[in-house]
């Protein structure tokens, strides 16, 4: 393990505004977490119960960061958290809600607050 001598807080960095020849999407900020996984931000919050939910993780998640889910919580409501996450702006998804062609639009409003989604896909035997 290697300890880092020389540190910095915000107090002895001074940032001034000026123009760049580099441009904001030619930066690269990904970092390693652990040997195998990115980040795409350097950002990871803290496990606290007024800092991470869902609604935090997915957020930091959508810019490249990592919310950790906090443990002030019996463990179903917690997996229940890491699920919403997990679920939330899936390219795919593997087991998808689906409603029929004859559905109304209360049932796909009950559905997607139930299970707190944004879309449900309309099938009629299982084609959309």
């Amino acid at each position: 393990m290697r300890i880092i001598q020389d540190a910095l807080t915000f107090d002895d960095v001074l940032l001034i505004p000026a123009f760049s020849a580099i441009l904001p999407k030619d930066v690269d900020l990904r970092t390693h977490l652990t040997r195998d996984i990115y980040l795409n931000i350097p950002l990871v919050s803290a496990a606290m119960d007024t800092v991470t939910e869902s609604r935090a993780a997915i957020c930091l998640a959508q810019e490249g960061g990592l919310g950790v889910i906090h443990k002030n919580m019996s463990p179903q409501i917690q997996a229940n958290e890491v699920r919403k996450v997990k679920k939330y702006e899936s390219g795919v998804i593997a087991d998808p809600i689906t409603i029929g062609p004859d559905a109304t639009i209360r049932d796909v409003l009950e559905l997607t607050h139930l299970h707190n989604i944004s879309g449900v896909p309309v099938t009629d035997g299982g084609n959309l």
